[in-house]
């Protein structure tokens, strides 16, 4: 795993580069002070600035990442004459023990039939005005004797919307102290001073991504300003000891290859790629005030993040949500699986980018952050690979009907309608095992 990780990267470094001599752009230059001063009036208005950014390009997308998984294969695992592992047709080759049904229902327990959830306007069993007014003043309490681990499995069954922000900041242990924002303000500085080639790949990725947005547009400005101190944060680096990932280095003008000249690059060790500030977009709703969007985004990539874009067998890793995604669609819809592996359209290669993107830009926004508390309070990205699951099991009937790739694409093109607690419940609780 790690040696993939390790030439995966070589790639995007290459990429990287070539688009520096290409371009003919260093990697990071001291802006001039009229430049400086320029950035720093506009910086509440980044978005009306229009650079050209034609010859940028991003540096990867997550289906080039997705032709990488699908190469990966296990050394030691003898393939011989033997039915191979479990008879796998995916595209995921790498025999990682992923979870079945029966272990899902078990993890996912309150999300169960019988158990009260914000997100399921007609569950039988409570009347969803009772539930919601006892769920609001429980969440209440939670917040005022300010314990994390209750807040963590509170939103488990759902937040209420004005109390997200305060539980999601519990949670993470983010309370913007004096010292966080002066912290800020410090990353803020260096963005001014300094221009990174990273900057115009973000610039980039907001203009093609959430720029064109229903929901997101209007958060251009945050999208900036939160990317661009997020590049310069050295802090960041610190979650590369948990990570099967290695920051990038970058040498000082002339001294290639000589350690004690050698810098991350960028600061934080992270380069983003086609799609990377729709991590951030959702959380713009909650959050105004640019440091503690800031923090919170921050926090979120360290703990869950950056395991959507990094090759490891960890059971949150991407590697394993695409495994655990096959195999809950070949164990329970295997006509599906069959028909569209059989037409040429692996289901994998549809639902990746939902789950690269933690299915930002994919759902509703309110729909959105009711699969982003269960992630915080399950501290698990596995719930993403089911709900992929469970939209192919939604939309099995017409599925059934098509091809060729495009029309299966077609039929799941728009998943803004859908609600996703009744979705994960009906999969997780009413399919038979």
């Amino acid at each position: 795993m790690r040696k993939a990780q390790g030439s995966w990267e070589k790639r995007i470094l290459k990429s990287l580069n070539s688009m520096c001599t290409e371009l003919n752009i260093p990697l990071a230059q001291k802006r001039p002070a009229n430049e400086q001063k320029e950035l720093l009036n506009k910086w509440n208005e980044m978005g009306t600035d229009e650079p050209d950014l034609s010859l940028f390009r991003p540096v990867y997308a997550p289906k080039d990442f997705l032709e990488v998984l699908m190469n990966l294969r296990n050394p030691n695992y003898e393939n011989g004459e033997q039915p191979s592992f479990r008879n796998h047709l995916g595209l995921i080759q790498v025999p990682l023990k992923v979870k079945d049904i029966p272990e899902l229902k078990e993890g996912f327990s309150e999300l169960g039939l019988n158990i009260g959830q914000l997100g399921i306007d007609d569950s039988a069993q409570v009347p969803p005005e009772f539930f919601e007014n006892e769920h609001v003043r429980v969440g209440q309490k939670v917040l005022a004797e300010q314990d994390s681990a209750a807040a963590q499995q509170y939103v488990r069954q759902g937040c209420p919307t004005a109390l997200r922000a305060d539980l999601w900041a519990l949670i993470l242990n983010i309370s913007n102290q004096p010292e966080d924002i002066l912290y800020y303000e410090q990353l803020k500085s260096n963005v001014i001073q300094h221009n990174l080639l990273v900057d115009s790949l973000i610039y980039k990725d907001v203009k093609l991504t959430a720029s064109n947005d229903d929901y997101y547009f209007v958060f251009e400005d945050y999208l900036y300003q939160v990317l661009l101190c997020f590049s310069r944060d050295t802090s960041v680096l610190e979650h590369f000891a948990y990570s099967s990932a290695t920051p990038p280095k970058s040498y000082i003008q002339g001294k290639l290859g000589m350690e004690e000249y050698a810098v991350y690059y960028p600061p934080n060790g992270v380069i983003p790629f086609h799609g990377f500030s729709m991590y951030v977009a959702p959380l713009c709703f909650l959050y105004h005030e640019p440091s503690k969007l800031y923090q919170i985004f921050r926090e979120m990539y360290v703990r869950f993040f950056f395991r959507l874009h990094s090759i490891s067998s960890h059971p949150s890793g991407i590697v394993s949500l695409c495994l655990l995604f096959e195999t809950l669609l070949q164990t329970h819809l295997p006509q599906l699986f069959y028909h569209l592996r059989e037409i040429g359209a692996q289901p994998l290669r549809i639902s990746f980018k939902w789950m690269v993107r933690a299915f930002s830009g994919y759902l509703a926004t309110d729909q959105l952050l009711l699969l982003w508390d269960r992630i915080l309070g399950y501290n698990s990205l596995e719930i993403l690979a089911v709900l992929a699951a469970a939209v192919f099991a939604f939309r099995a009937v017409n599925l059934m009907e098509v091809t060729s790739l495009a029309a299966a694409e077609a039929v799941l093109a728009d998943l803004s309608t859908l609600k996703v607690m009744p979705l994960l419940q009906i999969f997780l609780f009413a399919t038979v095992t």
